[in-house]
This record gives C-alpha cells, sequence and structure tokens, in this order.
C-alpha cells in the first residue's frame, strides 16, 4: 500500500506517523511519501528523519521518501492525505491580523480569514486532483486541510472528483472530551453529529447506547464542563442558552453565539502574546529543535500544544475503515445526498457515517433543529459563493461571500477588510486583482 502526504513537512506529521504504526498489522503500509514545496524542504527533511526513526524503533517494514515532486509521488497511490497551509503560517497570521484591525474577528477557518484560507487553498487542491486524475485515478484524496468544509465542497462543485473525504479533529475531540468530563472510556461514547465542518452539533449522546443528552448539557452548563480546543479561548457558555439550545456545540460556535467577546480576547490576545498564528510560530520552532534531536524517536509529548490533538486516531481509522470496509460509524465531511434535509444533495456536510471500501455513507438525520437551521444555511452559503471565487478568481463573488459570512458586520467592513487582504496576500493569488470601479 501507498500512501502520499503533500504537506509532509508539517509538525504534524509524527502524529500520522504514529498513527500508521500503532495500525500496521491491520493498515499495512509499505510506502509513505512526505511531499513539500521547495520552500518546505529544510522543514521535510528534519520531520522525515525523525519519521524514519520512529518507524525504525517500531521494528515496522514502512518505507518513507521524501521528495518536492509532487507527481513522482503520486504515481500509483493508494490514498493521498493532505495537510498543507499555502503561504505558511506568516499567511494564517495576516488572515488573524488584518480583519482584527477592523473590528472583526480574525481566525484561520471563520469570518474572513477562512475566506482567504479557501481563496489560497482551492486552487492548489484542484491542481492536486488534476495530478491524481492522471497518475492514481483509483486513489482516495484525503483532505485535513482547512477550512476543510469548503474545500470539500469546492472540489463536488468545481471537478468531476468523488473519491474525497474531508476531515477534522473537532468530532473526536468533542467525544474525548465528553468521556473524559464523565469519567469514562470514550469507547463507551457515541454522539449524533450534524452540520457543517467547524459548524457541526452533537444532536445526541450515548452512553452504552443509552442517550445521555440532557446530562451532558448540565455538564456543559458547569465553569470546568466546557469543551474546547488548545486554539480556542474558554469562555465556557451560559447555563442557560446551552439549556436552551438542546443540542451541543462545537468549540467553533463561540465565534458565532459568544462574538463580542472572542473578539475582545482576540484583541487582548493580540496585544499581548500575540495572534494565535504567532503563538504557533514560536511553538513550531521549539518542535523542529526537538525533532532535530537524533535520540527522539517517538511523537513529542509537546505536539499536543500545537492543536491538532488526535488528528492521527481521525485520519488513520478513516483509512483503515475505508481499506478494510469496516462499515464503522465516523463523522466526515462527504457529499449530502439528503442526510440533512436542509441542505442541497449536493453539498459537502460533516455527519455521521458508515465507512465502506466504497468510501463514506451518510446517515440520514432528517433535518437539523430549528435554532441552528439558519446559521447551518448561512454558512453553506458562504460556502459555496467563497469557492466559487476561488475557482472564478471573481472579486464581486469574493465580496459577495465576505458580506453574508455572519462574522463580518456590513458591506461597507467587508470591502475594505476584502481590498486590505487581497493586497496582502497577492503573492498567492495570481490572477486576483481589485478593479477599478472598487477602489
Amino acid at each position: 500500500m501507498k500512501i502520499v502526504t503533500i504537506g509532509g513537512g508539517s509538525s504534524y506529521t509524527p502524529e500520522l506517523i504514529e498513527g500508521f504504526i500503532k495500525r500496521y498489522e491491520s493498515l499495512p503500509v509499505s510506502e509513505l511519501w512526505l511531499v513539500d514545496i521547495p520552500e518546505g524542504e529544510e522543514k521535510l527533511n528534519t520531520v522525515g528523519a525523525l519519521a524514519k526513526r520512529m518507524v525504525q524503533k517500531a521494528n515496522v517494514p514502512m518505507d518513507i521518501y521524501l521528495t518536492t515532486d509532487r507527481r513522482k509521488a503520486l504515481k500509483d497511490a493508494d490514498f493521498v492525505t493532505t495537510q498543507f497551509r499555502v503561504g505558511g503560517l506568516a499567511a494564517r497570521a495576516k488572515d488573524e491580523s488584518i480583519p482584527l484591525k477592523h473590528g472583526v474577528i480574525g481566525q484561520e477557518t471563520n469570518g474572513p480569514g477562512g475566506l482567504f484560507k479557501g481563496l489560497r487553498t482551492i486552487p492548489v487542491i484542484l491542481d492536486i486532483i488534476r495530478d491524481m486524475e492522471e497518475l492514481c485515478p483509483n486513489a482516495w484524496l484525503i483532505n485535513f486541510t482547512n477550512p476543510a468544509g469548503m474545500v470539500t465542497e469546492a472540489v463536488y462543485r468545481h471537478s468531476n472528483w468523488r473519491k474525497i473525504v474531508g476531515l477534522c479533529n473537532v468530532p473526536i475531540g468533542i467525544r474525548m472530551g465528553i468521556a473524559k468530563i464523565l469519567g469514562v472510556s470514550a469507547d463507551r461514547i457515541a454522539v449524533d453529529f450534524a452540520g457543517l465542518n467547524h459548524m457541526v452539533y452533537g444532536l445526541d449522546v450515548y452512553l452504552d447506547g443509552v442517550s445521555i443528552l440532557e446530562e451532558v448539557i448540565d455538564k456543559l452548563s458547569s465553569p470546568d464542563g466546557s469543551l474546547t480546543m488548545k486554539n480556542i479561548a474558554n469562555l465556557g457558555w451560559d447555563p442557560d442558552f446551552i439549556k436552551a439550545l438542546k443540542v451541543l456545540p462545537c468549540p467553533y460556535h463561540r465565534y458565532y453565539y459568544q462574538t463580542e467577546k472572542m473578539l475582545l480576547e482576540e484583541l487582548e490576545a493580540a496585544k499581548t502574546a500575540g495572534t494565535r498564528a504567532e503563538v504557533v510560530q514560536k511553538l513550531e520552532e521549539d518542535l523542529f529543535e526537538l525533532y532535530k534531536d537524533p535520540n527522539l524517536s517517538i511523537k513529542p509529548p509537546q505536539l499536543e500544544k500545537r492543536g491538532g490533538a488526535y488528528y492521527s486516531d481521525a485520519a488513520c481509522s478513516l483509512i483503515d475503515s475505508i481499506y478494510n470496509d469496516r462499515k464503522d460509524i465516523q463523522p466526515v465531511n462527504t457529499m449530502n445526498l439528503g442526510a440533512i434535509a436542509s441542505i442541497p444533495e449536493d453539498s459537502a456536510v460533516e455527519i455521521n457515517c458508515v465507512i465502506t471500501k466504497d468510501g463514506p455513507k451518510p446517515i440520514a438525520i432528517g433535518d437539523l433543529p430549528v435554532p441552528v437551521r439558519g446559521l447551518v444555511q448561512q454558512i453553506k452559503s458562504f460556502e459555496r459563493v467563497a469557492s466559487e471565487a476561488a475557482v472564478t478568481k471573481d472579486y464581486h463573488k469574493a465580496l459577495l461571500a465576505m458580506t453574508i459570512n455572519p462574522l463580518v458586520p456590513s458591506d461597507t467592513k467587508a470591502k475594505v477588510i476584502l481590498d486590505e487582504m487581497l493586497e496582502a496576500h497577492k503573492e498567492h493569488l495570481p490572477g486576483w486583482s481589485i478593479p477599478e470601479v472598487a477602489k
């Protein structure tokens, strides 16, 4: 079995290696190709050397190849995973800092930052797919690159490729967090997930097959019961709001339900520790210093601070289930196919699926509850318009996407932020320009 990881020089890669090592008996990867761009070659070599030491220590017969030649790597691949960031953390810093200047949330996958990450990422994903159509037409594309929902949407709308699964560690993080709050093992917990990427809800929660939704909502209402992630400030939830909502929000919902608080938190953090991108830059520097240690042959525990907890479990479990036709249930981003009644059938959704050798089969839930339906539909509209803007490089479509995003308060502010970000990111947005009439 040949697996290719594009963005192989990522600090997350040791997570992936650990996941493949743990599953080698059921997922016998013979070749793992780590691919990066020439500018990332130093990191690729550092991570690749650690990966080889990890495999050697585990005594697993997995050959690891490092290359900046994507086409060479893709030839006859069985699975391709993507985990890259166009423009690196410097681009993320712009995504976060420019909106903040204008009093708008600055976040890498939500609001203006999410739009621009999508505008930079989608053309690259579509280029990768064109290579896959030629070089490995039977491979599965497992996309972990954010914004994963928008990227999956773009692939469905603007290519003929259907063997793609978008993946996120938020649902597995929620399930593990619930298990921790309840003091039980995670394999006893199941959650009915439905919604969109970074906009997914837990519609019900089960312990040993019995619904415990009300109990979990009560726990979330307590000061120490909130579920969050390393990259999102834990502001807790108002007990009355959570009880009224009657479903579990994900950590990213704080940007929509607690916008003012999150904005103030980001502004304060930017003054002291810096934006999240700046914090991560320091974390990455420390991680790569660790990775260079020739005596290190395991995934270092410091990687958990990076914010990618359970990434390898999510990615490797998905690949394992497709490869072995396990027919287990996992939450992934895939085509809706009527599973959520109020979302178009041909749109990408994040939902529990039965994972088979033919890919994910979404489990129908009917419709989303009325209190959350409108917000999900608004974000889906944003994703569709944004993905079209990314493909057409159309200024007006980008302005429309920016304006309809609920985190942007007005068309005037949307235009100012859009123009500034287009200028700031022009190196990674070839073919884009601001029309004279817009200026």
